[in-house]
């Protein structure tokens, strides 16, 4: 069997907040796809538990928990995962966290915890593995957008600012980091049944909803993010750079749908 650039043979990928939904998925897959895989959140029997699912693949792990709250917390994770491994060549962030309620009536403390997740805890984590990514002059950075980074949500004003920051964000690192040989990209799933939405999702209104606006009449399945994360991991992207990888069944396309 030839090469092939979609293969991701000898390269080492930390996922954070890779132990459940979306990340869990996407870890798995650069696994499949022949990454050695470090998926990591904060609680260690989660990452326990993914770690041994990276494994099964016959890939190598390790077991670090982490938090995107914490600056040295990132920066151990990198210290070991080059400790064990010699290098970090992907990194995926996928640490998120959400709460609906009118934003009128929206608490700062919930305000400032959601943009502490999902935006700040990119910005350290980019800045943490981005200097070591800089200094080989190699890496892949694949961030975690949203549809909310295009179109308002109803009642998630803050989470769609996260996740707006977020698709900026990744562009800026993007022109930053060019000349460095490190790629910074985002996914931005359309809507996917995990932990983190089901309430909002299971026959209620808002899942209806999002039913109709999506072409393909279903919510996604975490597995089919795991395409989408390999290719731009990969060789097969070295010139891809700074865009926002929708994977959502049709609902951003959507206008009319009969």
């Amino acid at each position: 069997m030839g090469y092939s650039r979609l293969e991701l043979k000898d390269k080492v990928a930390v996922v954070i907040g890779g132990t459940s939904g979306i990340g869990r998925a996407i870890a798995l897959g650069l696994a499949e796809a022949g990454a050695d895989v470090v998926p990591t959140s904060r609680r260690i029997e989660q990452v326990e538990t993914a770690a041994r699912e990276v494994e099964a693949r016959n890939r190598r792990s390790l077991r670090i928990a982490s938090d995107v709250s914490s600056r040295a917390s990132l920066q151990r994770l990198l210290d070991l995962t080059i400790q064990g491994f010699k290098k970090v060549d992907i990194l995926v962030n996928s640490a998120g966290r959400t709460k609906r309620a009118p934003t009128l009536e929206f608490e700062e403390a919930d305000w400032n915890e959601i943009l502490e997740t999902n935006l700040t805890g990119v910005l350290r984590a980019c800045q943490i593995f981005g200097r070591h990514m800089l200094e080989r002059r190699y890496g892949r950075i694949i961030n975690i957008a949203s549809l909310a980074s295009f179109v308002a949500l109803y009642e998630v004003g803050c989470y769609s600012a996260s996740k707006a920051g977020v698709a900026s964000l990744t562009k800026s690192l993007a022109i930053e980091w060019a000349p460095y040989g490190v790629c910074v990209n985002a996914i931005a799933p359309g809507v996917f049944r995990t932990a983190l939405n089901q309430k909002l999702l299971d026959d209620t209104p808002r899942g209806r909803e999002f039913l109709m606006r999506t072409p393909m009449k279903r919510f996604g399945q975490p597995e089919e993010l795991a395409g989408a994360a390999v290719f731009l991991a990969s060789d097969a992207a070295t010139f891809v750079t700074g865009s926002v990888l929708v994977v959502d069944g049709g609902f951003l396309a959507s206008g009319v749908n009969q």
